[in-house]
């Protein structure tokens, strides 16, 4: 197949591949945001768009503000065919079997470290219940799928906004590869657009790439996970979702698509089995959870209150432990307990209200990651915000081991300038 490039087999879902980098590009408008955030603020885009003139990750990607757009079709074909003209152009340079370590200062001026590399779509599991060593942190939402897919299918590339969390306290991983990067060669450093923070890349090849797999296969082992988590005959957990799960099980789809469509071929080897992502260790200091708050419009705002407060019988006088959340319409912030929780999590208690009344009633939901934007959007009429509490992120790998995946749009990996921008590539045919 042409553009076929193999993956070196690794001891876990996580290994090296064949990395594209653009060459001799203006990288500061090369990297772009990931495409599901600022979806309630197209000014945002076209911000970027004219910051990032003609060559740039944002022609390779759709935001999801667009998604409903009258032109998303020819969106996507534009993307399409820009990935093709971008390669023709060998506008890429090709790092093979390799890693990228990762710097990123972020807007707070907080440093997280993490390792670009490829997640094995065969060991990855979406669906609920999943016992597989990669594992969804969050419900998967089935409809979110086909616009994406619609993008991955026949495009020659993938750029990840995915990122992927492990559990290593010892910080025997990423940590060991930062202590080596003097001797690393430095493939990028620079600052990203709209008050990103700054970028700087390392290549990560042979004998560290073998380190580092030693080291997963290690903290992934039965007896190293049984220790952590003090529990017995528990299938691992290695992978968690951070970032991007909806990205990863569109990629899982597109390969299983493959799969289905060519019964007689062999492919394990073919590059769609692989999606590049960024592996983040969960004990970095600079990596913290934040709730993600609901923006509900084109409702009648009191009905939804009067339904809601019956259902989960919420009340103004909040006892200690009780769930409770924030409700945010027109000018007005009020704060209500609730004292008949449907699920172990406030945002469970409150999503699922939500999905049945706006089933029966109608009206559209937003995820929005920043209070004040919640309460500029709350402000117009028909419209509420719901502000949710924040998740101890140490809570996240023994909730999903014990209970499953959360509640979708749990938690929030720190604010939308923070998260991955796309810079790396890969071929995908």
């Amino acid at each position: 197949m042409k553009g076929m490039n193999k993956v070196k087999r690794s001891s876990t879902a996580f290994g090296a591949a064949d990395i594209l980098l653009p060459a001799a590009q203006d990288m500061s408008k090369w990297a772009v945001v990931a495409c599901d955030q600022f979806t309630s603020q197209p000014e945002y885009w076209e911000d970027a768009a004219n910051i990032a003139g003609d060559c740039s990750a944002l022609k390779l990607i759709l935001p999801e503000a667009y998604l409903e757009s009258p032109d998303a079709e020819k969106r996507i074909e534009d993307i399409r065919r820009t990935m093709n003209d971008y390669l023709d152009k060998g506008i890429f340079k090709e790092y093979k079997d390799s890693l990228i370590y990762v710097e990123r200062t972020d807007s707070t001026g907080k440093l997280r470290q993490g390792l670009v590399g490829v997640i094995d779509l065969e060991q990855y599991d979406f669906r609920k219940g999943s016992t597989s060593p990669v594992r969804a942190t969050e419900a998967t939402v089935a409809e979110r799928i086909p616009p994406r897919l619609k993008v991955r299918r026949g495009a020659p590339l993938e750029l990840p906004h995915i990122m992927i969390l492990i559990d290593d306290p010892e910080k025997t991983v990423i940590e060991k590869i930062s202590e080596k990067k003097s001797s690393l060669e430095k493939v990028y450093d620079f600052t990203l657009m709209k008050n990103g923070g700054s970028i700087r890349g390392y290549l990560v090849q042979g004998e560290d790439i073998d380190a580092c797999d030693k080291a997963l296969a290690e903290l992934g082992s039965k007896e190293s996970f049984e220790k952590r988590y003090g529990i017995k005959d528990v299938p691992v957990l290695l992978y968690a979702m951070g970032d991007g799960n909806h990205s990863l099980a569109t990629a899982k789809e597109y390969y299983e698509e493959l799969k289905r469509e060519n019964p007689d071929k062999d492919m394990s080897s073919h590059p769609a089995r692989y999606a590049i992502a960024e592996v983040v260790n969960l004990h970095s200091d600079a990596l913290e959870f934040e709730a993600i708050h609901r923006i509900i419009t084109d409702i009648d705002t009191a009905d939804l209150l009067e339904k809601m407060t019956s259902a989960l019988g919420l009340t103004e006088i909040i006892s200690d432990n009780m769930q409770s959340f924030e409700w945010v319409t027109g000018g007005d912030t009020k704060r209500y307990g609730i004292s008949k929780p449907t699920s172990n999590l406030t945002v469970g208690s409150v999503q699922s209200f939500l999905d049945g009344y706006l089933k029966e009633n109608g009206g559209k939901i937003d995820y929005i990651h920043g209070a004040d934007v919640v309460k500029r959007l709350a402000a117009a009429p028909r419209s509420a915000g719901i502000l949710l509490p924040d998740m101890g992120k140490e809570e996240l790998f023994p909730t999903v081991i014990k209970d499953g995946a959360l509640p979708r749009k749990t938690f929030s990996m720190g604010h939308a300038e923070d998260k991955r921008y796309y810079v790396e590539a890969r071929r995908i045919k």
